[in-house]
């Protein structure tokens, strides 16, 4: 089973979108039994909150299924429990290896990566742009399926 973590800065945008696309595109693939898929945050900002009003707009406007959840921190327990760590942009990437020791596995990734692209995935809280940021995470996502 391949357990992947998404991760940006306060869980309730990114790092769940891309849990719930990557959770429909497994499931209509017919690789559900394949994977554990989660999300956390670098930050503490967002703890026990849901996710954010437009990232639950974009997910239903795309038809991929969701539920209510509790943003959650990422902990030194998920290096070891997970097979790949995907940041949304460079500096989720420098909290993560912050909080798991410079990545010695090399298990944390930005997410665009797999789609070839040197770039970070905008964060929706602060660019208000949940459309460009859902293409992007279903851009980077279907790359990493193709090769996982």
């Amino acid at each position: 089973m391949k357990k992947i973590l998404f991760v940006c800065h306060g869980n309730i945008c990114r790092s769940p979108m891309a849990e719930f696309i990557c959770k429909k595109l497994v499931q209509d693939a017919g690789r559900n039994s394949e994977f554990l898929i989660e999300s956390a945050a670098t930050s503490n900002e967002e703890i026990g909150n849901d996710m954010h009003p437009g990232a639950k707009s974009e997910l239903s406007k795309n038809g991929i299924p969701f539920e209510r959840r509790r943003a959650r921190r990422i902990t030194q327990d998920d290096y070891s429990k997970y097979d790949l760590l995907i940041g949304m942009d460079v500096e989720n990437l420098f909290y993560m290896q912050r909080e798991w020791n410079k990545d010695p596995d090399d298990k944390v990734k930005l997410l665009l990566s797999y789609a070839g692209k040197d770039r970070d995935i905008a964060d929706p809280w602060y660019t208000g742009n949940f459309i460009q940021t859902y293409a992007d995470l279903v851009e980077g996502i279907s790359c990493l399926l193709k090769k996982i």
